[in-house]
């Protein structure tokens, strides 16, 4: 039988492990700047709940197959990458990574091991001639780039060369950026986005993200999603609707309408089916037009701990194995699964506090006695192999979901079109609306005749709309002479309402009669549909902030008790007198409290 052959590289960093596990740990950037080949994946679900994953690809006259075995990983310290091959001249080839502190945590030193088992004389033939040795060597030249990025001394994670457009798309790319900057979108970021397009890492660009973007670039978060946006109008960008699976966090359904939006998919990586949620898993994100930069197709890899980062620990347990691991985890909510479906539980951990034993038996996961400092406990019960996981609770929080996107009054300009289908509705988890209308309308038409009242009206609107944009906000609808803007915060929607009040003065000094407006506000869940070609909301929530907006008496704002309790709603009513009212209200069987904010 053949004994496996192993390598070991050693590397020492100058930082310490939490910058450089985050670029060396990204296997799928890794391997396209190592240059190693894309490969198509299957996923093939198992009559006990596992599923096969199966990878298939060619390297020059080669054409391989082989199993692809679930990563194991504790993030901040190692992980490993196996394939087990159908053919080819390897049986199984194995990559792990380990990184360890130094004393003091302010450097750390990393372990790259490599090691293959030959299938037959060329895999022996390929051992001889050093090919652990070349892997390893590329590994030595990426890690000294990662070093050089880790330390702020390079501007990218790793060295690389993007294709190289030619004359002619430059200058195409060069007309589309003024036309972007001359839209009011693009926020002097146009040049910015397109240089990126051109020469990132395909890894960057198969699935961006503008909250990414703007974290990474110091800009504004709407700047930089306004700027996508137009991007996908002058067509330097595609955008499309991603459904995301609640367990791996990854797209499993993508589509390029919300008309086409499915109720739901199904994620083969974790064999569950699963619902969509507009303010939770439907996530707007872009690509590079295929006329500007081509995309390749296929996965540089299938697992990889910075694919998917809440999972803090992911590793295979053998029926009846007991393994304490060693990985520190931050205080949050956890929740405790495996890899294949099944059950799960969750757990809140304080500062200081030890996760308890987790206990995965294939019919539940436990927690068993109390477990050691830094360390996860964890223990098979199940008669078959189970990868446990234990993943951050917190929701991706560069995901652009679709109940923000479409509270964005660039969005709903640029893309009206985009709609759900006539009879769909989707459920959304929280939205904050603000209804508006004018004190006395029909004595202003009496007052100054039809046309100047309308023309005085249509201003309103767009002195309305100003402020519901600067304040991350959509105007929804008019009704008459009022208003329904949408905010995904409800300190955006007091913020835009408290700047309508102040700002109001100023509008009136330049109008023909001065006008008073009544504003009323409320957050919580309701339903997204399309009404009269036009997403709208419907449900008690929109229902409550338009009866609030009739207790008005204008000049004030009046806000429900659920969008006061809000505490960055708190921290901006502070300063005002802020009085607490109840009343009855149509539609509502007991009386409401509310909030009114006088200016």
């Amino acid at each position: 039988m053949a004994e496996p052959q192993t390598r070991r590289f050693h590397v020492d960093f100058d930082s310490p492990p939490e910058a450089v596990w985050p670029i060396l740990a990204d296997t799928v950037r890794y391997n396209e700047a190592a240059g190693l080949p894309r490969y198509t994946v299957t996923e093939t679900p198992q009559a006990d709940g596992t599923v096969l994953y199966e990878g298939r690809t060619k390297i020059g006259p080669f054409s391989l197959a082989w199993r692809e075995v679930p990563a194991n990983w504790v993030g901040g310290r190692w992980f490993q990458i196996r394939r087990e091959f159908y053919n080819g001249p390897f049986q199984d080839l194995t990559a792990r990574f380990e990184l360890t502190p130094a004393a003091g945590g302010r450097t750390c030193a990393g372990d790259y091991t490599l090691s293959a088992t030959p299938a037959n004389l060329l895999g022996r033939l390929l051992l001889r001639t050093r090919f652990l040795e070349k892997a390893g060597k590329t590994f030595t030249v990426l890690a000294g780039d990662a070093r050089r990025y880790a330390a702020g001394a390079a501007a990218a994670p790793f060295r690389f060369s993007a294709p190289k457009a030619d004359p002619a798309l430059r200058r195409k790319v060069d007309a589309l950026v003024g036309e972007i900057e001359a839209s009011g979108h693009g926020h002097g970021l146009a040049r910015r986005l397109a240089d990126h397009l051109l020469g990132a890492q395909e890894a960057d660009l198969v699935h961006i993200r503008p909250l990414a973007l703007a974290r990474d670039w110091g800009a504004a978060e709407r700047a930089v999603i306004e700027l996508c946006l137009q991007a996908v109008r002058a067509g330097l960008l595609t955008m499309r609707w991603d459904l995301l699976c609640p367990r791996c966090r990854v797209a499993k359904a993508a589509v390029h309408a919300l008309d086409q939006l499915p109720k739901g998919a199904h994620c083969a990586t974790c064999n569950i089916d699963y619902e969509r949620d507009f303010s939770r898993n439907v996530e707007l994100s872009f690509q590079p037009a295929p006329t500007v930069r081509a995309l390749g197709t296929g996965e540089h890899c299938l697992f990889g701990p910075m694919s998917t980062p809440h999972i803090r620990l992911q590793i295979i347990l053998q029926p009846g194995e007991r393994r304490a691991e060693p990985c520190a985890l931050p205080p949050g909510s956890y929740r405790l699964r495996s890899l294949e479906a099944g059950p799960e539980a969750e757990v809140t951990l304080a500062a200081g506090e030890a996760l308890p034993e987790i206990v995965l038996s294939g019919e539940a996961v436990s927690l068993g006695p109390a477990g050691e400092a830094d360390k996860v406990v964890l223990r098979n019960a199940s008669p078959r192999p189970v990868t446990a996981i234990v993943e951050e609770r917190p929701w991706l929080r560069d995901a652009l979901t679709a109940d923000r996107v479409t509270a964005l009054q660039a969005f709903r300009d640029l893309f009206s079109d985009q709609v759900l289908r006539p009879g769909d509705e989707v459920a959304v988890a929280r939205v904050a609306l603000l209804f508006t209308d004018l004190r006395r309308s029909t004595e202003l038409y009496g007052n100054i005749g039809d046309a100047a009242a309308y023309q005085l009206v249509r201003d309103h609107f767009a002195f309305l709309g100003a402020i519901v944009r600067r304040h991350d906000g959509a105007l929804v609808k008019t009704i008459g002479d009022a208003i329904m803007a949408a905010f995904t915060k409800p300190a955006d929607a007091l913020a835009a309402a408290l700047d309508i009040q102040r700002e109001l003065g100023s509008f009136n000094a330049a109008g023909q009669r001065p006008l008073t407006i009544k504003l009323g506000l409320h957050e919580g869940p309701c339903i997204a549909v399309t009404l009269n070609g036009r997403l709208d909301y419907f449900g008690t929530t929109v229902n409550m902030a338009a009866r609030l907006q009739g207790q008005s008496q204008g000049g004030d704002v009046v806000l429900s008790e659920a969008a006061a309790e809000d505490p960055d709603v708190a921290a901006l009513l502070a300063g005002f007198e802020v009085g607490a009212e109840t009343t009855a209200l149509k539609g509502f069987d007991t009386p409401v409290a509310f909030r009114r904010v006088r200016l």
